[in-house]
C-alpha cells in the first residue's frame, strides 16, 4: 500500500454515501464536470466495447454518458451504496435513440414497440464493493471510474480486481482525488486541531501509475486538472461535502463529537483564506487510463521477443528524422 494513503474504514463511507444518495445530485457539481471530462476523453479512444463496467457509479452521471455512447454495449454499473443506485435508475431505465431529438425521443418511449426499436441494453446495477466485483474473469472491455478510487486505501488490491475482470487489451479510464484536494479545509484544520486528521489524503498520480504496473496494466498514461470551487462561507463547502457523502473515513480519524470551541476555530482558520472575498476549495482531480495488457508483459520473466531497447539518443535522433 503506497504509505500517503490511509486506511479507510469500508463500512463508513457506505454509511454516508447511502445517507447522501437523495441529496448527491444536486450538490455533485465537480463530479457531475469530471464525467463530462471523462466522456470526452472516450471521444478519442477508437473502441467498439460489448460490455462496459462503471465501478462506484454513484447516481449514475457516468454511467449514462456510457450508456449513450455505447448504446449497443452491455452496461454494468456498481456502487457500494444501494441508496444510491436506487437514485441512478430513473436516468438510466429508458432506452434511448441515438440521433434523435428530444421530443421524438419522447415520442418513442410513449409507443408499445419502443422495446423491439431499443438500441440501448437497460443497465444492470450491482450493489458490490470495488474490492470484489461480482462478474467473471475476462469479461469487460471498457472499465470506468468517476472520483471512487480515492475512497480505496489499497489501490493494489482494486487494481487486482478491475485487471481480473478485464479482457486482454481493454481499456481501464478513471479519476479520483490527488493530495492538493481540500488543501484549504485541511490548513484550517491544522490550525484549529492539528492533534487530529480532519481531511483525508489523497494519493499522488505517479503512485497510481506504479500500482497500475504492479497489476499488469500497460501503456498507463496520467495527468491532472485542478478545479477551485468558491465560497461565501466556510460552512458552504462542509455542507456540500456532506451532501455527496464526502466524509473523514479514515481509521485514525478523532472518534466522537466534536467539540464546538474547536470547530469555530477551524472556521474562523479558513476565513483567513480567503481569496478576492471568497473561500476557495481545491480539487486536484487525477485523471488515467492504462490498457489491460496480456500478462506476458509483465514482470522480470516476460517474453522479451522482439523488444527493442534504444537510449534516449537514439530516440530522439529517430524522432527528428520521422
Amino acid at each position: 500500500m503506497p504509505q500517503s494513503l490511509m486506511s479507510v474504514n469500508r463500512h463508513h463511507i457506505k454509511h454516508h454515501f447511502s445517507h447522501a444518495a437523495p441529496s448527491y445530485d444536486d450538490a455533485a457539481i465537480l463530479q457531475k464536470t469530471v464525467a463530462q471530462r471523462v466522456d470526452e476523453r472516450l471521444e478519442l479512444i477508437t473502441l467498439a466495447p460489448t460490455t462496459v463496467l462503471d465501478v462506484g457509479a454513484g447516481t449514475g452521471l457516468l454511467t449514462q454518458k456510457v450508456l449513450h455512447r455505447y448504446p449497443q454495449a452491455q452496461v454494468f454499473a456498481v456502487d457500494l451504496s444501494l441508496s444510491m443506485l436506487k437514485q441512478a435508475q430513473p436516468r438510466l431505465r429508458r432506452p434511448r435513440y441515438p440521433g434523435l431529438g428530444n421530443s421524438l425521443n419522447a415520442w418513442l418511449q410513449r409507443c408499445t414497440f419502443t422495446q423491439n426499436l431499443a438500441s440501448t441494453q437497460p443497465v444492470t446495477c450491482l450493489n458490490a464493493d470495488a474490492y470484489q466485483l461480482p462478474l467473471a474473469a475476462g469479461r469487460v472491455d471498457l472499465l470506468v471510474s468517476n472520483l471512487m478510487l480515492q475512497w480505496c486505501d489499497d489501490l493494489d488490491r482494486v487494481f487486482a480486481e478491475f485487471r481480473r475482470v478485464m479482457r486482454p487489451d481493454g481499456l481501464l479510464m478513471f479519476t479520483t482525488f490527488g493530495p492538493d484536494t481540500l488543501k484549504e479545509l485541511r490548513q484550517a484544520w491544522s490550525m484549529a486541531d492539528p492533534q487530529y486528521e480532519h481531511v483525508n489524503h489523497f494519493i499522488d498520480m505517479h503512485d497510481i501509475g506504479d500500482a497500475l504496473i504492479r497489476a499488469g496494466f500497460g501503456q498507463p498514461v496520467m495527468d491532472v486538472e485542478h478545479f477551485t470551487l468558491t465560497y461565501d462561507k466556510p460552512m458552504g463547502v462542509l455542507r456540500d461535502l456532506k451532501a455527496i457523502g464526502a466524509t473523514n473515513a479514515s481509521t485514525q480519524r478523532a472518534n466522537g463529537l466534536m467539540g464546538k470551541q474547536r470547530f469555530n476555530a477551524m472556521l474562523e482558520a479558513y476565513n483567513t483564506l480567503r481569496k478576492d472575498g471568497k473561500i476557495p476549495a481545491t480539487f486536484e482531480v487525477v485523471h488515467g487510463h492504462a490498457w489491460a495488457a496480456p500478462e506476458v508483459m509483465k514482470g522480470p520473466n516476460r517474453n522479451r521477443a522482439g523488444l527493442v531497447e534504444i537510449s534516449l539518443e537514439q530516440f530522439a535522433q529517430q524522432t527528428k528524422r520521422s
